[in-house]
């Protein structure tokens, strides 16, 4: 039975007409409001609206070859259209029909249109000339349409005079008559009626050819269906096809089957077997009656008009079954099991099928196993069924059929999952059989959850998709492996060794390594259609109009644009091989640079990554953005040719010379600027001192000249500052240049004698100052009240060695690797090699960052052995470095062979796993690493001191450090360690005033001393397992706590500033509930939750949180306000509010977002609080104590010792 596939739906006012473009994805509407709609049906989107109608518009059509549209409506008028999109308009009117106008068309060779009215003909129109050229007369009631033949000079029209006709047009292609307007005498001698049919019994609403033989199928209002055959003299009606409850508006062929599609004012559209006359598949609406009915010239599309908009539909699934082994696919096209060798492009049909399933209905799936070289194919007709068949080992000619030693069986999916087993899927049942190659049940397995369809997941495994999680699931110990939550999964493809697997849905894709460790999500707004792995380790994938790549940690681009959809079935280099839609097999070839060059940088393969550099053109915004986003600007740099953008990358990576390039011939005081702040952070004055030359920044020139003392250019900047008038800046250029001089004459020139006086006297210019004293007609009488000061010391430093002419950088900027590598022509074999862990090419299995970090520093040094410092190797290296001072210092005589034993400080180090303990040993760089490991903490100074007394025997000498030791009784070496600074118990205490401050309502003061303990257990020593249990349990009590009272602020944050917020505080009071406290602060917290619900009016459940609080046995005066709620909910069990809250499901609080994380559902954990987070926040740090690494491996607290 066929299958009807909704592909897109819009909503709008009736729909009267439809009309596919040939070539490209849109779809013209023709509404009964008087509006054209342009959609394209692939994106979803509209394109555009024509409404120059007057009243409902019920024709449209689109020329097979030109960029024109033609509308026909009730305004009597016919409008061709330009679908050029720069250009969408009316290019003109046809005027002539004297009624409404029904149906037109394009003729698919002539410059005609055909159109038909309610005035009872048809008219044929030149769209060159614009004018009518004949008129088809002889239907006596209203025209409903008219169609060309799609090969004959030949129209069939309808009418409500229940009769189909048949008309030559002929002689039109022979004689064009005159071109002038309204030569009626000439029109009815190039036309004639062929055929009359007459069978309908009530109006005919509808006709159209078969595209290849002589039929013709009508739809009446009598609800029947009726087939015509045509032949040179004659036609008669072959059969009709009854089953509609109401008139049928319209019935076409399917192109490429034989069938019939009809729709009808019954709200249905039916598909019927043109040979038996049966109806196969009906599609219903609730509300909508069907008008119209349009199929694409060329894909397998269908559109429907109704009531309430449109619908685009297939009849089939138009993706080919196929499967990969080695260098051969496997795949069915026409029910023919074919094989395709990439490598020669041999093509080999092996096997038919034609006899299994229905013979409308392709093969769905086709699952191969190499060891017996047999296939198992599944078809979704009856209800699902499969098929195992061997293969022949040699193609002779003939094609063996699968019915002859076929087994068969009923499933909706069916996959080999050994050599020797295959495994299918029956979704009524809900079980999974294990059969043998005899096609017997070897095994029953009931899937852990409602399963729609199974896939390989390894040898032995099925990976189960559902409709909202993927299980991977090992079949022989019948238990779940992992678990990803996802979409329904349609399509699974394996890398070539199996280590990364994509799972595709409908709009996104899984990346996953072989246990379902989830590594990236990728969101299409458009279909995924299929995907293949490439020999690099990146996933190439395609959708409705694009091939794009996902790069293994999620990052994903465009290829190519596709005109059609393929399914990807292998890429190899440039290549892609694929199945179009009608299952032949393709190349396409592409261009990978882009991908290959991101996946480079990602790997650090400079070699890979400067052989593209340097033989490809890569270009555009998208490269040089992700570039700057992964912070490489100095690789953007080496494609960028836009001046503006160059001149961003270069100031960016500090490439001084290409900034000072760019910023000359930008030439814009904002680059200047920007350019001398970079430059002067590297110490490169004389490009900052032509910035400020360029900006004319006099100012920061000059002191710029003072720092590098150039004394010539400041006596320049003088005379350029007099020659502008600006005294100010003669001033300081003079005070720079240690001119006193110049500085007297500013001071009188601006009026200044007092000063200019005072500077002359107190740097002994007595000649100066008498002469200023009579210009200022005083004599040295008139100045004896004034102090007498000390000469001045105030003298610029004479230049020892001048730096005017070198750059003294305090920013070592140096050459970046491609900046050498393109420079000399071949990579530096010693630079540094980036530290990973394991191989670099498997980044499924890579670590974050930090975790490369702290994996470096755990790895022992190769000079030493481990922990292990070889004192005497060192003693020998510092005598090289110390011999000159070996006379003046005197050695305590250690004897024959004696040599400094090892410090109390490294013997805590080496005997104790506890982070406290090396901190109190001063080893911070260990307690580092073991915080890292152990509990994923990304001060400790109070523990270190604490472990040390310092005591002063005699003043005069330096006083003496002491160790205190946990265990001073202890002799061994082995054993000693320091005293602990805190106790679980002085932690413990601290908790309880934590409790004490919820309890009295402080919960700012509650959640600081929550936060508080839980750093203070981090640098705790435990001695017992008791005392470790102890320890864990302390440590959930404090996150729970912490929890609760940040959501309880939170609430009240919101009540206070978002007070229409109500929806979200009445969540945050129901998650409050759910944190572990006390009894006593879980009563507190019940009765605040029950009031804020009863406010809002949410009875229902104030009520259930009622009975919680009953529960845990409150006192009598509560339990009778807790009645007292339990009634008025019963009263009235409603909420007003609707919450995002489900207390009958388990769920775990995401300590950042505040929201439930329910059972089943993803998340990632504090390693050292446990607190859980929704997955988004792994890698992120822990909000509750600010501290942690959200997600990081670690391995806990050490077994107590």
């Amino acid at each position: 039975m066929s299958v009807m596939l909704t592909k897109f739906e819009s909503k709008s006012n009736r729909v009267k007409g439809l009309a596919f473009h040939p070539t490209q994805p849109l779809l013209a509407a023709a509404l009964h409001n008087g509006s054209v709609q342009l959609w394209n049906y692939r994106m979803g989107v509209l394109v555009d609206r024509f409404e120059e109608h007057e009243g409902p518009v019920r024709g449209v059509a689109i020329h097979p070859s030109r960029a024109l549209l033609v509308t026909g409506g009730d305004d009597y008028k016919i409008k061709v259209w330009d679908l050029k999109p720069q250009s969408r308009r009316c290019l003109f009117t046809l005027h002539g029909h004297l009624d409404y106008v029904r149906t037109v068309q394009f003729h698919h060779e002539m410059p005609w249109i055909l159109s038909a009215s309610d005035d009872q003909t048809i008219r044929i129109w030149n769209s060159t000339s614009r004018h009518c050229v004949a008129i088809l007369t002889g239907h006596s009631h209203y025209v409903m349409s008219a169609q060309f033949h799609p090969k004959d000079d030949l129209i069939v029209s309808t009418s409500m005079d229940q009769t189909v006709r048949v008309w030559d047009i002929s002689g039109l292609r022979k004689n064009t008559p005159n071109n002038g307007p309204n030569n009626f005498e000439t029109f009815d001698t190039f036309s004639t009626v062929k055929y009359v049919l007459e069978g309908h019994d009530r109006g005919v609403n509808w006709a159209s050819f078969h595209p290849t033989l002589p039929l013709i199928v009508s739809a009446a209002d009598d609800r029947t269906i009726k087939i015509w055959r045509m032949s040179e003299t004659r036609a008669w009606e072959v059969d009709s096809c009854r089953g509609h409850f109401n008139s049928v508006s319209s019935a076409i062929f399917h192109p490429k089957h034989e069938l019939i599609v009809s729709c009808a004012e019954d709200k249905t559209v039916r598909v019927w077997d043109l040979a038996k006359r049966t109806a196969i598949q009906t599609f219903r609406r609730e509300n909508d009656r069907f008008w119209i009915l349009a199929a694409h010239p060329n894909l397998n599309l269908f559109a429907a008009g109704h009531d309430g908009g449109l619908i685009v539909f297939k009849l089939e699934r138009e993706r080919p079954a196929f499967t990969v082994h080695g260098d051969m696919l496997y795949y069915i096209r026409d029910k023919y099991v074919r094989t395709y060798d990439f490598n020669s492009g041999s093509d080999i049909g092996l096997l038919s099928v034609r006899k299994f399933g229905s013979p409308y209905v392709p093969p769905r799936t086709v699952s191969y196993n190499p060891a017996e070289r047999a296939v198992v194919v599944t078809i979704s007709s009856d209800n699902g069924l499969f098929e195992l068949s061997s293969l022949p080992t040699q193609s002779n000619g003939e094609v063996k059929d699968s019915s002859a030693d076929g087994k068969r069986g009923s499933a909706h999916s069916a996959i080999f999952v050994a050599r020797n087993r295959f495994a299918v899927l029956n979704k009524t049942s809900q079980l999974i059989e294990v059969r043998d190659l005899s096609n017997s049940v070897v095994k029953t397995i009931k899937p852990p959850a409602q399963t729609n369809e199974i896939f390989y997941g390894g040898t032995a495994c099925l990976i189960l998709s559902s409709t909202t999680t993927v299980v991977l699931y090992d079949i022989q110990q019948q238990k779940t492996i992992a678990e990803l939550n996802s979409p329904p999964v349609k399509y699974v493809v394996w890398n070539a060794d199996g280590s990364l697997v994509a799972l595709m849905s409908k709009h996104t894709i899984t990346i996953a390594n072989k246990n379902f460790s989830q590594n990236s999500l990728i969101h299409e707004t458009i279909r995924i259609k299929s995907g293949a792995w490439d020999d690099t380790g990146v996933f190439i994938y395609s959708t409705l109009n694009h091939i794009k790549y996902c790069l293994p940690q999620g990052d994903h681009g465009v290829i190519c644009t596709l005109d059609n959809p393929v399914y990807l079935t292998r890429v190899k280099g440039k290549t892609a091989h694929c199945l179009d839609r009608s299952a032949r097999p393709r190349t396409i070839t592409f261009d990978p640079t882009e991908y290959r060059f991101k996946l480079a940088l990602l790997r650090n393969n400079y070699d890979e990554m400067l052989h593209i550099i340097r033989t490809s053109t890569l270009l555009g915004q998208s490269i040089i953005a992700y570039l700057q986003q992964k912070g490489f600007p100095e690789i953007a740099l080496h494609f960028v040719q836009d001046k503006n953008t160059r001149f961003d990358l270069a100031v960016e990576c500090g490439n001084l010379d290409v900034a000072l390039e760019t910023a000359r011939a930008i030439d814009r005081p904002e680059c200047w600027e920007r350019l001398a702040q970079q430059a002067l952070k590297q110490g490169n004055h004389k490009i900052v001192e032509k910035a400020y030359q360029q900006t004319k920044n006099f100012d920061r020139l000059s002191f710029l000249y003072l720092a590098t003392g150039s004394t010539e250019k400041l006596s320049k900047m003088q005379k350029i500052a007099d020659a502008r008038g600006d005294p100010m800046s003669r001033f300081h250029n003079a005070l720079y240049a240690g001119d006193v001089l110049g500085r007297i004459a500013v001071l009188r020139d601006v009026g200044l004698h007092p000063l200019a006086y005072l500077t002359a006297k107190t740097n002994g210019l007595e000649e100066e100052a008498a002469e200023i004293l009579e210009a200022a007609g005083l004599t040295e009488a008139d100045v004896d009240d004034v102090p007498a000061f000390g000469k001045c010391t105030l003298q610029t430093p004479s230049v020892v060695t001048p730096t005017s002419n070198l750059n003294w950088p305090s920013v070592s900027m140096g050459e970046s690797f491609f900046d050498r590598a393109l420079a000399n022509g071949h990579l530096d074999g010693d630079g540094d090699i980036p530290h990973i862990n394991g191989n670099g090419l498997d980044l499924s299995a890579g670590a974050s960052t930090a975790l490369d970090e702290w994996a470096r520093d755990e790895e022992p040094d190769a000079e030493e052995d481990g922990w292990e410092l070889d004192a005497e190797a060192e003693d020998e290296e510092d005598k090289d470095v110390d011999e000159e001072f070996e006379d003046a210092i005197e050695e305590e005589d250690l004897g024959a062979g004696a040599a400094p034993g090892v410090s109390e400080n490294e013997l805590w180090v080496r005997n104790s796993p506890f982070a406290a303990e090396h901190v109190a040993a001063g080893s911070f760089d260990t307690a580092m690493q073991l915080l890292n490991r152990q509990l994923g903490v990304p001060s400790f100074l109070s523990i270190y001191r604490s472990s040390h007394v310092y005591v002063s025997p005699i003043a005069s000498l330096p006083p003496l450090q002491l160790h205190i030791r946990r265990n001073p009784e202890e002799t061994s070496p082995g054993r000693v360690l320091p005293v602990a600074a805190r106790t679980l118990s002085s932690i413990r205490t601290e908790l309880s005033e934590g409790y004490r401050f919820v309890s009295g309502n402080k919960l700012s003061e509650a959640q600081a001393t929550f936060r508080s303990v839980l750093l203070a257990l981090l640098l705790m020593v435990v001695s017992s397992d008791n005392e470790a249990k102890e320890w864990r349990d302390t440590v959930t009590a404090a996150r729970e706590y912490l929890l609760g009272v940040s959501i309880e602020l939170e609430r009240r944050r919101i009540t206070q500033d978002e007070p229409d917020n109500v929806r979200r505080s009445l969540e945050l009071a129901a998650y409050f509930t759910h944190c572990q406290l006390q009894p006593q602060h879980m009563q507190i917290a019940l009765r605040s939750a029950i009031g804020v619900f009863a406010k809002a009016n949410n009875h229902a459940t104030a009520a259930k949180l009622a009975r919680r609080l009953l529960d845990l046995n409150p006192d009598p005066k509560i339990v009778a306000q807790a009645r007292q709620r339990i009634a008025a909910g019963d009263r009235n069990p409603r909420n007003t509010v609707e919450i995002s809250y489900d207390e009958f499901t388990e769920f775990e609080i995401c300590a950042a977002t505040y929201t439930p994380i329910y059972k089943g559902s993803p998340s990632v954990r504090c390693p050292y609080t446990d607190a859980a987070f929704l997955p988004e926040y792994k890698g992120k740090l822990d909000s509750l104590i600010e501290l942690t690494e959200i997600g990081a491996t670690a391995s806990g607290l050490p077994a107590p010792r």
